[in-house]
């Protein structure tokens, strides 16, 4: 409830501002002067409104920058810590398992399988007999493309 009343309060404390600014005279507005615009003519009297704009306008200022710090403060100091969110399976994924026995600690390296025990079947069909090597001792060249591959012997 106090940070809304103090947004409340900033916000038409910046619009105040900003009238009060825009209401001021320029450096360049007193040349304004000679030609008829005198002091008859101002609304906050023959002084001119440098006082009271100029005043107003600095302790606006004052409330818009203290109020800025306050709820700064007030932001940071009553943060509260995250809460730990639930994240379902994500959750259980993240968190490290139990080693089970035999398992190798954490960032040890895995202990190679044992080698596979010699009860495997042969396989009933016999193994490709390999390419007898050429007779005449030559080298056979590589085939062209579009070539025909010559009779074989």
């Amino acid at each position: 409830m106090l940070m809304l009343i103090l947004n409340v309060v900033y916000v038409l404390v910046a619009i105040a501002m900003i009238a009060l600014i825009l209401l001021q005279r320029g450096a360049g507005a007193a040349a304004g002067s000679g030609f008829g615009a005198g002091a008859s003519g101002t609304v906050f009297g023959a002084r001119g409104a440098s006082n009271f704009l100029s005043k107003s306008t600095k302790w606006l200022a004052v409330v818009f920058f203290g109020i800025s710090l306050f709820m700064a403060w007030y932001a940071s100091h009553s943060a509260r810590p995250a809460q730990q969110q639930s994240l379902g399976l994500m959750g259980e994924a993240a968190q490290p398992a139990a080693p089970a026995t035999g398992a190798p600690a954490p960032g040890e390296m895995p202990a190679l399988p044992a080698a596979p025990a010699a009860t495997e079947v042969p396989s009933a069909q016999p193994a490709a007999p390999a390419p007898a090597p050429a007779d005449s001792g030559t080298v056979p060249q590589p085939q062209q493309p579009g070539e025909t591959a010559p009779p074989a012997q």
